[in-house]
């Protein structure tokens, strides 16, 4: 049976009717459309290492410098559009929060930016972000939030900073944290769990053909074609990204590998159906021993969804702890 926080900050986890299955609450949460109440955003372009830039949407309220802001990093091919980002955008402007969209390596139109790939590691990108603005908009209270690829993007960062984590990083976020990699990149293969596989699949190799014609130099049509995640990592992202293979990556990168050293008040939502998102019991142990994490497991919400009864608001439960959480821990 799924643990559930009863924290005061949260409202309890009820979903929608008709989606207590994975699978239907995890398509619900994909496609049905979010409001997005955003006004028009500023393309701030940052680098983030030699020959690397990232493409950011800002959404600066007109006192940025007095108020909160929020970086939010996207999924596995996601990108600034994404819903879940709108979303969550959506819910911290209106909450008085400046709001930082952004894009990974390569993601939202950007392969311009950047010679190489993107991958689950790259917590340092989110890092150089927030050091951007911070240093040139003189923020004092920034959060991360993450999704799924983006929320391991974030705790890993938070456990790598530890106790060194810069005094403006007032709280964290991380829905769906894919924070064991290995055992979510075996569980997507999984035969229940091959649309999403293939969706990710076909998303990754086109990117990777367009790779390869952009930069014949740097990269080569792979000896075979992966067939699963777990191939594509071990024949192209282990390659082209420094790793010896997709068990070294999947060590490397896995954020749970640091979350016992988390110093700053952080949120962790995961949902125990979540149909291809696996914590290992000795990672959910490090999330509930940490003292700055608040581990919230629901019965149901699949994966980045969380559909509730829109009950005086749109039901987009995990976008509104997100803002509840950062409003009670310094960003109000």
């Amino acid at each position: 049976m799924a643990e559930t926080s009863t924290s005061p900050e949260f409202d309890p986890f009820v979903p929608r009717r008709y989606l207590r299955n994975r699978h239907a609450m995890t398509l619900a949460g994909n496609f049905l459309p979010r409001r997005n109440a955003l006004p028009p955003a500023e393309e701030c372009v940052f680098p983030v290492a030699e020959e690397a830039q990232v493409l950011c949407h800002c959404h600066w309220q007109a006192d940025a410098d007095q108020r909160p802001a929020i970086i939010i990093v996207h999924g596995l091919e996601g990108s600034s559009l994404s819903q879940y980002v709108v979303g969550t955008a959506s819910k911290a402007w209106e909450a008085g929060m400046s709001v930082i969209r952004m894009n990974m390596r390569t993601c939202g139109g950007t392969e311009q930016l950047a010679r190489t790939l993107y991958h689950s590691g790259l917590s340092n990108d989110v890092g150089a972000v927030l050091r951007r603005i911070v240093e040139q908009r003189q923020l004092r209270r920034v959060g991360l939030a993450g999704y799924s690829m983006g929320g391991n993007l974030v705790l890993k960062l938070a456990g790598e900073l530890g106790t060194n984590a810069p005094a403006e990083l007032k709280a964290v976020a991380a829905v769906s944290p894919a924070a064991d990699l290995a055992a979510s990149a075996d569980a997507m293969h999984d035969w229940s769990n091959r649309m999403y596989e293939y969706k990710f699949l076909r998303g990754l190799m086109s990117r990777f053909k367009r790779r390869i014609a952009q930069h014949p130099e740097l990269y080569q049509k792979a000896a075979r074609r992966p067939v699963s995640i777990r191939e594509f990592d071990d024949v192209i992202t282990a390659r082209y990204c420094g790793f010896s293979g997709a068990d070294d990556y999947y060590h490397r990168a896995a954020a749970a590998r640091v979350i016992d050293k988390i110093a700053v008040p952080t949120l962790v939502l995961h949902a125990a159906d979540d149909p291809f998102i696996r914590l290992l019991p000795e990672t959910r142990e490090k999330l509930r021993t940490n003292p700055h994490i608040t581990f919230v497991e629901t019965e149901h919400g699949g994966h980045c969804a969380f559909l509730a009864q829109p009950n005086g608001y749109d039901g987009r439960w995990a976008e509104r702890q997100i803002v509840h959480f950062f409003r009670h821990h310094g960003m109000s």
